[in-house]
């Protein structure tokens, strides 16, 4: 038997509008009552000449943390994937007839 690698988790969640694709090493239920924990997050080695502005955007963003506590209503989807894809950001677009779990709006 071969000894399998870690894995590597494919997290997708919303985030102000925007929907964050990032890929994690440790992803588990928080003692925070309602969020999950995303930890080690993995971003893409720089083995090619082409850079990914919003690859480097993210790698910019969540340079320095350790942990990411998100909400559990704001996460899409998770999988547990064999490769490493690249994390993205993009737009979150209603279409289909999936509805978003309503989130109380800040008072400014």
């Amino acid at each position: 038997m071969t000894k399998r690698e870690a894995p590597i988790y494919k997290v997708i969640f919303l985030n102000q509008g925007q929907v964050f694709e990032m890929y994690a090493k440790q992803i588990y239920q928080s003692d925070l009552w309602g969020f999950l924990e995303v930890e080690e997050f993995v971003f893409g080695e720089r083995t090619t000449v082409v850079v990914d502005p919003s690859e480097e955007k993210l790698k910019a963003q969540f340079e320095g943390v350790t942990r990411s506590f998100v909400p559990m209503h704001s996460i899409v989807r998770i999988d547990e994937v064999e490769r490493l894809g690249t994390p993205k950001i993009s737009e979150a677009r209603m279409t289909g007839n999936v509805m978003p779990f309503p989130m109380p709006m800040p008072d400014k």
